[in-house]
């Protein structure tokens, strides 16, 4: 198989898998929205932070030191395999006992009982991280995607039913722990790896040279993207936290998805072709140039249908959500660019130059929650688009210079897609304000709207990006 049917095979069945799961989690949670107050959703979002640290420390980088080397040993594998079950062990007991703490810093007597519970995730995904790693690894996604489908489906039902029979916050609980019981159940079932419980201390350092760095960016990122989440439990009521929470999941599900997708597919992709610089340039600029066009389109199309789609689809009490949603869109379509300029840095081996840059910019960030906590959330939300900015800037730039395609070149390319998702969405915004007509009833016709003009548009243009998107989807449906 060649390198671009690899690319497209394992694109399409990543695709399948954040498609088919943004389209289940999206409905659940909407049914989870329409039982379950703002409050609910706001005594998750304080804990988010706490697990998603303990989840980057786990995780390690090793990850990616084992995809980016060539000839992994079963030795690398157990190795890693063993630091992450320790890793997991000591953190669940670090949570576990500072779980009173954490509730009292929120003030919230509930925290204290649902932290040491939801640690005990941490310990199920570390058992399934190696078997994750080697399917990516193969290129192996349709596993994944039968895999997280299932576990997403049933873990989804049952939080709708404890939440119709008034379980409140301890649905949202049981939903994310059953859905980690099942992915790591699964994937041991149906991958044939196990490990030898051997730690080889050669076979670690070598992967922590690597992963090391790599490690200490995730930490950096993980606290510089959950900490809004701590200073709006802390300085505002749990309710404005579940406002925010509400309107950033809805934002995450196509920036985060198309991140997932492209991070975890072009990584293993442009790894194979890291020393052939022609080659891995042109593959790199097609990714980026098709994956923003979906990007611009889909964010900024948000933000234009955010009042119609929050009011429809959830109901009038999440309304305070929707002025979050607007300005996290713009923010939020920056992340799939940021992932596929860090992963050239990755994909060079410059994981140091990678840490380097993620402190650099989280420094930068300080000035954003400053302003949250003495202006407001939405002065904060102003304060992290400038950052996301700042950082596209040092992001393309280095990544750039190891392949000849420098921020500039970035933006000439890009600005086409971008103008093409503002004209679509101004005038999809223009009808939400002219029609006077159920929410329902306007969300469906900006729906409509958007992708008839999106799809006009570049047929009548002939974009080029857009008709590379077009030949892959015909190309695999016929």
């Amino acid at each position: 198989m060649s390198l671009k049917q690899k690319t497209v095979s394992a694109l399409i069945w990543s695709l399948i898998d954040n498609i088919a799961n943004l389209g289940i989690n999206f409905v659940i949670g909407i049914i989870l929205a329409r039982l379950l107050s703002p409050h609910e959703f706001g005594l998750i979002g304080m804990i988010t932070i706490f697990l998603a640290v303990a989840q980057t420390f786990i995780t390690g980088g090793f990850g990616q030191a084992l995809i980016r080397k060539s000839n992994c040993t079963q030795a690398d594998y157990s190795t890693v395999f063993l630091f992450n079950l320790v890793v997991s062990v000591f953190l669940f007991l670090v949570l576990f006992f500072s779980a009173g703490t954490i509730s009292a810093f929120f003030n919230e007597p509930k925290l204290s009982l649902l932290i040491r519970v939801l640690a005990t995730g941490l310990i199920i995904n570390a058992l399934s991280i190696i078997q994750k790693t080697i399917l990516t690894k193969r290129l192996d996604f349709k596993l994944q995607t039968r895999i997280s489908i299932i576990a997403s489906v049933i873990s989804g039902i049952i939080a709708i039913v404890l939440a119709l029979y008034g379980f409140g916050v301890w649905s949202l609980v049981v939903r994310i722990l059953i859905s980690f019981v099942l992915n790591s159940f699964l994937l041991w079932y149906w991958n044939t790896w196990r490990p030898l419980f051997l730690f080889d201390k050669k076979s670690f350092n070598e992967l922590f040279s690597f992963g090391g760095k790599i490690l200490l960016s995730g930490l950096i990122d993980t606290i510089y993207q959950n900490i809004y989440y701590v200073v709006i439990g802390k300085y505002f009521h749990a309710d404005q936290l579940g406002y925010y929470t509400r309107a950033d999941q809805f934002q995450a599900l196509p920036s985060q998805n198309m991140q997932g997708v492209i991070g975890r597919v072009s990584y293993p992709i442009l790894a194979t072709i890291q020393h052939d610089i022609p080659a891995l340039k042109s593959a790199y600029i097609k990714l980026i140039k098709s994956t923003m066009l979906i990007s611009f389109v889909l964010m900024i199309g948000m933000a234009a249908v955010a009042k119609s789609m929050i009011v429809a689809l959830i109901g009038i009490k999440w309304l305070p959500s929707v002025a979050y949603l607007q300005l996290l869109c713009f923010v939020g379509m920056f992340i799939p660019l940021h992932a596929l300029n860090l992963n050239m840095l990755e994909i060079q081996g410059r994981s140091d130059l990678f840490l380097r840059l993620e402190i650099i910019k989280k420094i930068l960030a300080v000035p954003a929650i400053i302003i949250g906590i003495f202006i407001g959330i939405k002065g904060m939300i102003v304060g992290m688009f400038i950052n996301t900015l700042i950082a596209y800037y040092l992001n393309s730039y280095w990544s750039g210079k190891f392949i000849g395609y420098s921020f500039f070149n970035q933006i000439k390319d890009l600005l086409p897609a971008f103008l093409i998702a503002v004209i679509v969405s101004g005038l999809v915004f223009l009808l939400g304000i002219l029609v006077n007509l159920s929410p329902i009833v306007v969300f469906s016709l900006q729906i409509s709207l958007g992708v008839l003009l999106t799809i006009g548009i570049c047929e009548f243009i002939k974009f080029e990006d857009y008709f590379y998107i077009k030949q892959i989807i015909v190309e695999k449906i016929w």
